[in-house]
Parts: structure tokens; C-alpha cells; sequence
């Protein structure tokens, strides 16, 4: 879609939505009514919204669409609650956890139906339980932004590097996901239903952030993570006095790049030989799987010379469970990647 067709237009107004209004200026915390519990008692979100005095853009910031991914929430909370915000141009509505039955029951999808929120966008109102709450999530706090940020964790046993995942063919998409200074961009334009798609389809451009594992905070993920918020805001002049983060090498991987899951060909023990964000070499062994007695082994072996986005946690697997995802790089981001890394690429 065209930039200039986007909802990029300032914010010097009042944020509405269905019940309330946050004037500029001012700063409002509420639990929003998107459903109802089996007893009839409300399902409410928090959220938290901060309108600058100064105007600017109205950016939203998304977590735990999967209950049980909580690294996003921790971000999400914290640039709501410890910011110094007092200069902000513009409008921050911070949603740092969208899926509350999931999280209450620390789960991936919404309990008793099983369906995953994160392809239930934009939903309906007049449709199952997960896509009525959906709407209310979506024309309420997701649809008046002018862009937007959806923090994500690997599934339960895997993890994965920080990176962003945005359809890099939207102009106004990849201008954000560069902002956002990770070293690594998945060009894809994702499925039917998802927040960031359907936001996106719908004028606010939107980039999912995947950083590290479900059931956890980690530390290291969420501080770049917060580094990498303020680079977005820098880069739509909302906060002053502060840069663009530049993060040293970066690579968009598109679909002509090989990208896949190596899985595993014999079920036991896993012992990975190469970290998370490690450069590995085609032919390189990155993983054995040995038997109980250790006296049966099996070899995962790297088909091309690429970056390890993604592995297991559980380091048990059956026979055809994933271990690791590799992605192929482009040839001069390799040489970059591999003399920071110490990788020897001729020998």
C-alpha cells in the first residue's frame, strides 16, 4: 500500500475510544471490557494510554496475543510505568496483554475453544467468542494508530533471536521495521488474520517483534528490545533528543533466501554445538542427537552457511521435531557477521 495513503496523519487531539476519552496532556490507565467470563463477570484488558501535550503520531504497542509469551509484556509495561514521558509528541496507548483468559490460564490460545487470537483480526462482533473480543480490541485501540509494534516469543520448548517479521514490500512497513534496529528483518507478509497483517491492510502499518521464549522474562531480550522501541519513536520525531538506533550489521531475509528448520532424523537427546544468533557453516555439525547410553548418535548438520534464528529449549526430541532454524544472508552480511563472530569462511 502507499505511504501516502496510511493513517499518518498527527494526533493533536483527544484519544477516543468506546466509553472514554485520554485529552492531550494527560495519562489514563483502565481494564477494558472485551468479553465475559462463564459467570457473566467481565474479561478486561489493561491498558494504558498517554497522550503528549505535543502532537504527533498515535502508536500502539502490543504483547501476549499467546498468553503465554511474556517478554512482550514486560516491555510493554515498562515503557508504559518507568518512562519519562513527560516530552512525548504524540500518543502511546500500551497493551501489554491482549489475550487475558490465555495468560490467566498461561496458555498459547484462548482457553476452552482453542483458537489463537493472532488470527482472529480483525474480528467480528457478531462471531465466536475470541474473534468478538478481536473487534473489540482492534476498532478500539488498534485501528485509530498511525503504527504499531506486536511483541511475540517462540513457542513453548523453542526460542528465538530477536528479529522483526514485516511485509518489507509495504514502504511504510519497512520504514518501520528498520526503526526498530534489530539485526535481522523476515520480509513475509504473513497470513490471513493476523494483528500486524490486518492492522497493516487496514492503514497502520504494523511489525511483529519475535525476541526469546514463552513462559519467561529474559532480561537481555527485553532491554533491546526497549532500545529498540525508542529507535522507533526517534525515528517518528516523538521523543526529543533522541537517535535512530543504528545495530551495527543488519540483513532482510526474503524469499530468495534459503530459510528453513533443521529436524531431527533419530529421537533422543539433543546437545546443541553452536549458540543462538551463532554463524554456522554449510556441513557444519550444529547438533547430535545421542541415545540414553550415549552409544547411538545421530548428526544435524547445517545444508548452507547461515544464521541460527531459532532453536529448541527442550533438548528431547522425537524423530522429525525442529532444532534449529537457519537462515541464508546476504553474501556481504555474511563476511560481516562472520569477522565479528571469529567464523573462518575459506577454511
Amino acid at each position: 500500500m502507499p505511504a501516502e495513503t496510511l493513517n499518518t496523519s498527527v494526533h493533536s487531539e483527544a484519544f477516543t475510544y468506546d466509553g472514554g476519552r485520554v485529552d492531550p496532556g494527560e495519562r489514563q490507565q483502565l481494564r477494558y471490557t472485551v468479553s465475559q467470563t462463564y459467570l457473566g463477570d467481565p474479561v478486561r484488558i489493561p491498558v494504558t494510554v498517554i497522550n503528549g501535550v505535543d502532537p504527533g503520531p498515535t502508536v500502539f504497542l502490543s504483547a501476549a496475543s499467546h498468553g503465554n509469551e511474556l517478554n512482550g509484556i514486560e516491555v510493554v509495561r515498562r515503557v508504559a510505568n518507568e518512562w519519562d514521558l513527560s516530552d512525548l509528541a504524540g500518543t502511546l496507548v500500551c497493551l501489554p496483554i491482549l489475550n487475558v483468559p490465555a495468560f490467566i490460564a498461561q496458555q498459547r490460545y484462548f482457553p476452552g475453544s482453542g483458537r489463537d487470537l493472532n488470527r482472529s483480526f480483525p474480528g467480528d462482533p457478531e462471531s465466536t467468542a475470541v474473534k468478538r473480543m478481536a473487534d473489540r480490541i482492534f476498532r478500539n485501540f488498534l485501528a485509530p494508530c498511525a503504527f504499531g509494534l506486536d511483541f511475540h516469543t517462540s513457542t513453548r520448548g523453542r526460542t528465538n533471536m530477536l528479529h522483526a517479521r514485516a511485509d518489507m514490500d509495504d514502504d511504510a512497513v519497512a520504514r518501520l521495521a528498520k526503526a526498530f534496529a534489530s539485526n535481522l528483518i523476515i520480509s513475509t507478509p504473513g497470513s490471513s488474520g493476523m494483528l500486524r497483517c490486518e492492522a497493516s491492510d487496514e492503514g497502520t502499518p504494523t511489525v511483529t517483534i519475535e525476541m526469546g521464549e514463552a513462559h519467561r522474562f529474559e532480561g537481555e531480550y527485553i532491554d533491546r528490545a526497549l532500545a529498540g522501541v525508542e529507535s522507533v519513536l526517534a525515528e517518528y520525531e516523538m521523543l526529543p533528543q533522541t537517535d535512530v538506533a543504528w545495530p551495527g550489521w543488519r540483513t532482510v531475509v526474503t524469499g530468495d533466501h534459503e530459510r528453513t528448520w533443521l529436524r531431527a532424523d533419530a529421537g533422543g537427546i539433543v546437545d546443541m554445538h553452536a549458540d543462538l544468533g551463532a554463524l554456522v557453516r554449510a556441513g557444519e555439525t550444529v547438533a547430535t542427537i545421542s541415545n540414553p547410553f550415549a552409544n547411538e548418535r545421530s548428526f544435524v548438520e547445517a545444508p548452507f552457511t547461515g544464521l541460527l534464528v531459532g532453536s529448541l529449549e527442550n533438548p528431547i526430541v522425537y524423530p522429525g521435531n525442529p532444532v534449529c532454524h537457519l537462515t541464508e544472508l546476504e553474501a556481504g552480511t555474511t563476511r560481516v557477521v562472520a569477522a565479528r563472530q571469529g567464523v573462518d569462511l575459506d577454511g
